[in-house]
């Protein structure tokens, strides 16, 4: 939950002695239903007594190795003491998100980056004697065996079912059957988690009750809908990437490939971010592109935990001083420093 005192001054503000600038992008934003009122806003951040708290969901989205941002999002968030009341996670965000399911505090979290921090190629997508360009074209399920990503889940969680893990919790796959989505909210954990990070080639599809799955970014990397259609009020989405996709210039088919399926998947979110119902708060949580990764290159873990850290708080400085969009202007920066009892100096 968001403690009820919301929209409190913070200390350390952003820069604004010298010019501020007029409209400095946010590693992320806060978005609301087109023409929502600032009354509704300002009751529904103060948290008035006489109206019951927002139902908060945080949603875990892919992307692979750099799923280690997403440490340093939550680190954020517990550091305020913002919590859950649901938790869905994708891919590596449905590792993450089990992960913080298992232990959601501050010391929870801290294992959870050590985890990360000691993580290696290997770790996740074992090798083996074959290099890798050869799998790629050998006759076989997927390039890796999943056994190391199975290691890292085990070590990562302390339920055996979804239904015991201390936030409620739900992971995506995506069904080789039929190409739907389907959503996991009890039984063995470790397989169900396993499926939603299936990716596709990479890894060998988990067959559950007797039906293969594959990696539920596929359908839904980002699913705030599904967070939306379990009741969320107000959601906090960790994205591993920018907000704003922009394809890079690709030199070979494959490549063309693997962009048409990002411009799709990104597609997805972005038209459910501009069409939020009324009532419906959604903050978000992005990091740059760069450093550039492959699936496998865990060399840049350190870095993207605390880009992840960094980004979260300051979208979370914007959001708790009643700031809305994905631009931070000067108004606001004299709005935070009027909260916090000073007066921004001319210039």
């Amino acid at each position: 939950m968001v403690p009820e005192a919301a929209v409190e001054p913070l200390s350390d503000p952003p820069t604004v002695g010298a010019p501020v600038i007029d409209a400095a992008q946010l590693p992320g934003g806060v978005f609301l239903a087109s023409g929502t009122p600032r009354r509704w806003l300002a009751r529904h951040r103060r948290g008035d007594t006489s109206r019951r708290r927002a139902r908060t969901a945080f949603v875990f989205a892919g992307g692979s190795s750099r799923g280690a941002a997403q440490i340093g999002m939550v680190q954020a968030l517990v550091a305020r003491d913002i919590t859950a009341d649901a938790v869905f996670g994708t891919s590596v965000g449905a590792v993450n998100a089990a992960g913080f399911c298992s232990e959601p505090t501050a010391l929870g979290v801290q294992r959870m980056a050590s985890i990360w921090k000691r993580l290696t190629a290997d770790d996740v997508f074992p090798q083996g004697r074959m290099p890798n360009a050869v799998r790629y074209f050998q006759q076989r399920e997927s390039v890796h065996a999943n056994m190391g990503l199975r290691k890292v889940i085990e070590e990562g969680i302390n339920f055996d079912h979804l239904e015991h893990a201390a936030v409620h919790l739900e992971v995506v796959a995506t069904s080789l059957h039929d190409g739907r989505t389907r959503w996991f909210t009890s039984g063995p954990a470790v397989e169900r988690i396993l499926a939603s990070a299936a990716l596709p080639a990479l890894l060998p599809p988990v067959e559950i009750d007797g039906e293969p799955f594959i990696d539920g970014g596929v359908v839904d990397n980002v699913p705030i809908g599904r967070a939306l259609s379990q009741g969320a009020e107000r959601i906090f989405v960790l994205l591993c990437g920018p907000m704003h996709y922009t394809p890079q210039r690709y030199r070979r088919p494959v490549e063309a490939v693997l962009t048409a399926f990002f411009i799709a998947v990104h597609s997805r979110f972005v038209r459910e971010l501009a069409h939020l119902p009324e009532g419906i708060e959604v903050v978000v949580f992005t990091v740059d592109s760069e450093p550039v990764s492959r699936y496998d290159d865990f060399s840049n873990t350190e870095a993207l935990i605390e880009a992840g850290k960094v980004s979260a708080e300051t979208v979370l400085d914007f959001w708790q001083t009643g700031g809305v969009g994905d631009r931070f202007t000067a108004a606001h920066a004299n709005r935070r420093m009027a909260l916090a009892g000073t007066r921004p100096r001319d210039g």
